[in-house]
């Protein structure tokens, strides 16, 4: 298969810094030329005869033979980093390859599965599979880090031996340009991480896909009513969990003549554009309008446990009214119990 990179690294952006991506060249060392290889061997210090020696050994260089690139060989780019997606587990590293050790053989499976499906999505080519390993063909990386087009053959187990369930990959082969070569150290690390990287943001897309799911069946049941936050301020109660009532909000909004428009889930800050639907739609959904101005607000969510709190200032952080918020909470209300027929 011909698989593009800038595809693979949409999904694990935070594995590759944006100022490596333009082009080769930017993978090395050297600013404009390699004319720092033309410098002369170092020599010998003649002291003059009538001079006194004094040696200071603070920037003495010790002797030795150091192996390592020079010029276009040096690769500068951030070393790949394996996202800690899957709950709770282990990341080990060898010069072979990438360990996954989880908690419950339920992530096991769940990987193992991810990992099936993503190399029939990608018509990824197989040369061996049993029950525990699968030994891939070769795969193409088009990166624009790269000089040339990439290709790599992996081999991937899992086990789950005396309570240990551990999911490893391994770089088995490697190609650039067409022509098979001996992997290097670095080139095993990095496309064995990358790897690893592209299963583990399935899994986690796949994770968060089933929450949103179960979200949607959890809050067919949510009242929603008026309260009081610590403060004794006004707010809208729904009778959620914070995590369920934050995946369903969008939705029930977005029946209301709200337009999300950004979501900080750590900060609890949902940011909306309203537009008031016409008469119709009010009647059709049995409620008075909502009394807000056709503006942008801040919706602030707030985790009370069992429930949440929505509390909505405007853009200037100042709070709507109180008869504003009654107004908002039987309709939302009344969405969610549409939704609930639906």
């Amino acid at each position: 298969m011909n698989y593009k990179y800038k595809l693979v690294a949409a999904a694990v952006a935070v594995v590759t810094l944006a100022g490596c991506s333009d082009g080769a060249e930017r993978r090395r060392q050297a600013n404009q030329d390699f004319n720092y290889l033309d410098t002369q061997q170092l020599e010998s210090w003649t002291l003059p005869s009538d001079a006194q020696s004094s040696l200071v050994s603070d920037y003495a260089i010790p002797a030795g033979e150091y192996q390592g690139a020079i010029g276009a060989g040096v690769d500068i780019r951030p070393p790949q980093q394996v996202l800690a997606l899957i709950p709770g587990a282990r990341t080990l590293q060898d010069a072979d390859g990438v360990t996954l050790v989880m908690v419950k053989q339920e992530d096991l499976s769940d990987v193992w599965s991810v990992t099936q499906k993503l190399i029939t999505e990608q018509n990824i080519g197989l040369r061996n599979q049993t029950a525990n390993t699968i030994e891939t063909d070769w795969i193409s990386w088009n990166n624009e880090d790269e000089d040339t087009e990439i290709g790599s053959r992996y081999r991937i187990e899992k086990s789950a031996e005396a309570g240990r369930y551990s999911y490893r990959i391994m770089l088995v082969d490697w190609r650039e340009g067409g022509t098979e070569q001996t992997v290097s150290v670095e080139n095993k690390e990095r496309y064995s991480i990358l790897m690893t990287n592209l299963v583990t943001s399935r899994f986690d897309e796949r994770e968060r896909e089933q929450a949103r799911l179960r979200a949607q069946e959890l809050v067919k049941q949510i009242p929603i009513s008026m309260g009081q936050d610590r403060s004794g301020l006004p707010v809208i109660i729904a009778r959620a969990p914070y995590n369920v009532f934050w995946e369903r909000l969008p939705d029930v909004l977005g029946q209301l003549g709200f337009t999300v428009e950004g979501r900080n889930r750590s900060q609890g800050v949902v940011e909306v554009q309203f537009k008031s639907p016409d008469d119709e739609f009010w009647d059709d959904l049995g409620t008075q309008p909502v009394e807000l101005d056709n503006r942008a607000y801040n919706l602030q969510l707030g985790d009370l446990g069992n429930r949440t709190s929505i509390s909505i200032t405007d853009t200037d952080g100042k709070p709507v009214t109180e008869q504003a918020l009654n107004s908002l909470a039987p309709v939302m209300a009344a969405a969610i119990e549409r939704a609930n027929q639906g």
